[in-house]
């Protein structure tokens, strides 16, 4: 069957079958013509701009067109995206001139991130580029240098990112880009970031829920984000779903979401229509703001959204080939992909480039028209690219003394809990500086101690709406992590918690954001950002009330895979090492944190000072639980992860009972990255302090929180690893009990002890003497413990009773069922 047939450039949509009223939704304005100066500024800027955007794409000689084109000019790999550039440098020069005349702090995100031409010539063409990199200077030899190094390995990628000015918004997996600009407004009252949001990309999952952002909005504490959505109708190689919506479609959608919809799209004087509407834009805005700020907020504000309707690759090549280039998918990306090897396509790029007419904007050496200039704001930091807030106007935050809330040795306290109280003073002490993005879960996650002095933020909820909150819950994960980055991004510091199961589903979002701030930390000019601080509760371990679906640790090794500059992952074993690692972590910059604990209450192990230490260290040994504190051990056990640690102390509980002279090290890893080979990771012990900490050649047993996998890569390289074995969540699960999750996975307390009874029997003739023996007594007492589990579906009473090794017994513990 053949392929689509477009048989006319820019195809309209059908008309719905929506009643023809609904029209008046669609706001209408006035036209009223601009002065000429503004004008020509206008479309000066624009002409200049895609005429540098285009001879990115294409060229790398021969820049102004001093002569005719010849295959030496044309670049040996043609790569970048034509077709949402003219759109761009549209928006570009109109969110200039708002921000010249109004004088208005603004941010643009790109969604189209692979529209870098647009956004790279219009920040060489107000100056931005060379405030950044001298190199590129506003003159023929600045140009030459932009052009012809574009998508080469010595310029530009083809994508916006970290080394754009201005951005805020890695611009290349679709989707993110609506929330992060909400997240970026967030305790900002005077900005206004504009967001263009492509056709492609409105058909995003994410993109879908983040028009909810607005809903997140407290109009009297924070700025706005003007959306604009792009429709120039194709994707690649097909229509876009936006691009076959007629007016009442797409209106209709809009009003639901809760915006107000202003068409953009008189291609006949499209900067009269776009300059007319984004003043409509800004003063609608200022009014929701200004009654907000008044003590009279709107209820249910409808905020505007533009949508733009002009032509794919727009300006470009009609028809190539007898192909219909402009108004197609053909434009998408290299419009003319044979320009170094066919004469008529180079005619064709010779006389598509001519209709810039780039002689009447530059001079011969390269200088700008004035026009162009006066639409350019004369302060710098109100210039797109050099907005503050985009790259160096970090808050510190100001902290609690973790030490005031911590736990006495031995009590019995969640870590969730005792985290909570922290927060909530944290929040009273940085109130616009500080937030939690959460999917819904706070409570659940007994993280509820934040509300006690502030509430969520949700300005369409009658009990929430103008009163602060500092929390934002919604039920999607991309846009709460949007909300984050973006909030991270201009200066503040955000916290995320989450089900430990779901917080993969941004895992490729992390990984953009880390991307993202590799590059920024490898340029000389963006400054410190906060780390981006992510909690694991409700882990696998205690998830046996939801069953399998919610037992799922897989986040933990996407973070493992970041460059070690960025990755930290903790697994805190009780709540006073959790409230010294969210200390660290909310202090910390540039890192991807990953704290992984228990939200049910288990028992505090460390003292103060102890935690403290241990925290620092990132590992100890427990001689509490150790033979002889540790010493000349025959056998070393490693737990890592809160539940996990405490299988291994029950062990060690049962081994002094069973085989008193087996002599035992007993160590928790709170920081996974120092088991990483040494030089790999700026926290990787050294093999001497491996050595010195888990013995040179006494075998090892870890009871490890994740995949098993993830451990063996850390560890790979370090000497001796025959000696070692590694059990961990190994994809077994159900709705079931505890004890039988950890059963089930081979972590409990009975597979650890024959672990390490195999270990030591290599060196103690007395543990191999009696092993086989021993080791049946306990597959015994494990058989007899499960068929226990299958029969009352509980635990045992005692299961989760704390061992004594001082001789005065076991402190019994409620287990605390999941909610």
């Amino acid at each position: 069957m053949p392929g689509e047939v477009i048989d006319r450039p820019n195809p309209q949509p059908l008309p719905s079958k929506i009643d023809d009223h609904v029209l008046s939704l669609a706001v209408q304005l006035e036209k009223t013509k601009l002065d000429e100066a503004t004008y020509t500024g206008l479309q000066e800027f624009r002409r200049a701009a895609n005429y540098i955007a285009a001879a990115m794409i294409f060229l790398q000689d021969n820049v102004l067109l001093d002569r005719d084109l010849t295959f030496d000019d044309v670049k040996p790999r043609l790569l970048g995206h034509w077709g949402t550039c003219p759109g761009l440098t549209l928006v570009y020069s109109h969110l200039n001139l708002l921000a010249t005349q109004r004088e208005q702090d603004i941010i643009f995100v790109v969604g189209p991130g692979h529209g870098a031409p647009a956004i790279l010539s219009s920040l060489w063409l107000e100056g931005s580029l060379e405030r950044f990199y001298p190199e590129y200077t506003r003159n023929k030899a600045g140009l030459h240098k932009l052009v012809a190094r574009f998508s080469t390995p010595s310029g530009f990628p083809s994508h916006i990112n970290a080394e754009t000015p201005g951005s805020i918004h890695e611009g290349g997996e679709l989707g993110y880009a609506l929330s992060v600009a909400f997240g970026a407004v967030m305790d900002k009252p005077d900005l206004v970031v504009a967001c263009v949001v492509g056709d492609g990309e409105a058909e995003s999952g994410p993109t879908a829920t983040a028009w909810h952002g607005a809903k997140y909005i407290d109009p009297a504490e924070s700025g706005a984000v003007l959306p604009i959505v792009h429709v120039n109708g194709f994707k690649i190689s097909e229509r876009t779903i936006y691009g076959c919506m007629d007016d009442k479609e797409i209106v209709t959608l809009f009003t639901g979401y809760g915006y107000q919809s202003r068409f953009v799209e008189d291609l006949e004087d499209i900067d009269t229509d776009m300059c007319r509407s984004m003043e409509w834009a800004l003063a609608e805005i200022h009014k929701i703001q200004k009654a907000a700020r008044s003590g009279k907020p709107i209820m249910k504000p409808r905020w505007p959204v533009l949508i733009m309707r002009t032509p794919k690759g727009w300006g470009g090549p009609k028809k190539v080939h007898g192909e219909f280039i402009e108004g197609s998918f053909r434009a998408h990306q290299v419009p003319l992909m044979a320009a170094k090897k066919d004469t008529n396509e180079l005619k064709d790029l010779q006389a598509w480039l001519g209709t810039y007419k780039p002689h009447e904007l530059f001079s011969k050496n390269g200088d700008i028209h004035d026009a162009i200039l006066k639409i350019i704001p004369k302060n710098d930091n109100r210039k797109l690219g050099q907005q503050i807030d985009t790259y160096r106007s970090h808050e510190v935050l100001s902290l609690p003394d973790w030490k005031k809330y911590a736990v006495k040795k031995g009590e019995q306290a969640s870590c969730m809990v005792a985290i909570g109280e922290l927060l909530d003073q944290a929040l009273v002490a940085n109130p616009k500086s500080l937030r939690v993005f959460s999917p819904d879960e706070l409570v659940s996650n007994k993280l509820d101690a934040v509300f006690r002095h502030t509430g969520r933020n949700f300005q369409w909820d009658e009990f929430a709406n103008a009163r602060g909150g500092r929390v934002i819950e919604i039920l999607s994960e991309h846009t709460c992590q949007g909300f984050l980055q973006g909030y991270t991004l201009t200066g503040r510091t955000g916290l995320f918690p989450s089900y430990e199961s779901f917080l993969g589903i941004i895992h490729t979002m992390m990984v953009q954001y880390s991307k993202f701030n590799k590059m920024a930390r490898e340029t000389t000019w963006r400054r410190d950002i906060s780390s981006i601080n992510y909690i694991e509760t409700s882990t696998w371990t205690r998830q046996e009330h939801n069953g399998f679906s919610h037992q799922n640790p897989s986040f933990i090794g996407a973070v493992l895979n970041l460059k070690p500059e960025a990755a930290r992952v903790y697994l805190p074993p009780d709540a006073n090492t959790f409230l010294s690692t969210l200390s660290h972590c909310l202090r910390s910059k540039n890192y991807v944190n990953l704290m992984v604990g228990s939200k049910q209450p288990q028992t505090v192990f460390l003292s103060t000072e102890e935690a403290d230490s241990h925290c620092r260290a990132g590992a100890s040994v427990w001689k509490f639980a150790s033979t002889d504190s540790g010493l000349d051990p025959d056998v070393v056990i490693v737990g890592i992860g809160a539940e996990l640690t405490f299988e291994v102390i029950k062990a060690a509980a049962v081994l002094r009972e069973i085989a008193p002279s087996l002599r035992v090290r007993v160590i928790n890893v709170t920081d996974l990255m120092i088991l990483s080979h040494e030089g790999d990771h700026p926290h990787a012990l050294s093999h001497d302090d491996f050595d010195a900490l888990f013995t040179p050649d006494r075998p090892i047993h870890f009871n490890y929180h994740g995949y098993g996998n993830e451990l063996k890569g850390l560890l790979f390289g370090r000497p001796n690893l025959h000696r070692l074995t590694i059990e961990a969540y190994a994809e077994e699960g159900s709705t079931t009990t505890p004890l039988d999750m950890m059963l089930r996975n081979r972590v409990s307390r009975y597979h650890v002890v024959e672990a390490a009874i195999r270990g030591a029997a290599i060196r103690n003739e007395k543990v191999r003497l009696d092993m086989h023996e021993t080791l049946s007594s306990i597959r015994h007492d494990l058989v007899k413990v499960q068929e226990y589990i299958m029969r009352t579906g509980k635990d045992p009473d005692d299961a989760y009773d704390t061992p004594s090794f001082d001789g005065e017994g076991p402190v019994h513990r409620d287990l605390g069922y999941a909610d």
